[in-house]
């Protein structure tokens, strides 16, 4: 696999390695599991989450990750201190490797968050046919996102909406969707995507908040019917959807994206405060 790392720092089993040396990156021959952590102001955002997420991916496809969630912790902790760095995304991989047996790494990876002008105007989005072999476990496929990344480029496009083989929407390429119609929200069954920890927050707040989610898929077809759409994740938080394809949408002044937005917001705000006395 091509290699990921920034910064001048990565971990290994538990050792600091410099991101100069790339040959573990290469010598990955296998779909890993990963995960990926927002880190704000030098605090891994919903990190027990994660972990737990990551076991679960690894349970789906009988596999044991073998660090403990405390080793894991402390390594993250590590290569914030090290790399100096507080306001990034940290990747958490784990696989096999010939000779090594298993690896667990930890890096810091590109990140993009959108400017703020994408959450006052929406996003474009596009449609992309594909199949889910695995929805509840998040393995590296990279032949599907370079795929996804070359007509995301080509339409000029944020993300791309996944189409099944019966024209249902069940997630994004890298996020999971909701979809506004009337006073109700929509999103997919748990058993058919990624159970995102922005999605899941989301529905604590749509609980809160008294909004009736509706765990079922939106056909393509009754896309023109819908009054708004937004998506989630790591690090997007609830981006609204202006656009999906050709569709036109007024997702930016929807009032129910809105107070899911703001609700959201807080609960980030609420974990960051939590942690940061044991944390630092």
């Amino acid at each position: 696999m091509k290699p990921e790392a920034i910064a001048q720092f990565y971990i290994v089993n538990g050792e600091l390695k410099v991101t100069s040396n790339v040959r573990i990156f290469q010598r990955i021959e296998k779909p890993p599991i990963y995960e990926v952590i927002r880190v704000v102001d030098g605090i891994p955002l919903f990190l027990e989450d994660h972990l737990k997420r990551m076991r679960e991916s690894a349970r789906i496809i009988d596999y044991q990750i073998e660090r403990a969630d405390k080793e894991i912790e402390g390594d993250i902790r590590e290569l914030i201190l090290q790399n100096k760095i507080e306001n990034l995304n940290v990747k958490l991989l784990c696989t096999d490797i010939e000779k090594l047996g298993q690896v667990f790494l930890i890096y810091f990876i590109k990140s993009f968050y959108p400017p703020e002008e994408y959450y006052e105007k929406g996003i474009h989005t596009i449609l992309f046919h594909h199949k889910r072999e695995n929805p509840n476990a998040k393995v590296q496929m990279i032949s599907f996102r370079e795929e996804v990344a070359r007509q995301l480029d080509e339409k000029k496009a944020f993300e791309a909406l996944l189409v099944n083989e019966e024209g249902y929407i069940p997630e994004g390429s890298r996020s999971n969707m909701f979809f506004v119609k009337g006073d109700k929200i929509y999103t997919a069954p748990k058993g058919d995507v990624l159970l995102g920890i922005t999605r899941k927050y989301i529905l604590k707040v749509c609980e809160e908040l008294n909004i009736k989610v509706v765990e079922e898929n939106i056909h393509v077809e009754d896309l023109d019917k819908l009054d708004g759409a937004f998506m989630s994740g790591t690090s997007v938080n609830v981006l609204p959807i202006a656009t999906i394809g050709d569709i036109e949408l007024d997702s930016v002044n929807n009032r129910i994206i809105k107070a899911i937005n703001k609700g959201y917001a807080n609960k980030m705000e609420r974990d960051i405060i939590r942690k940061r006395q044991d944390w630092k």
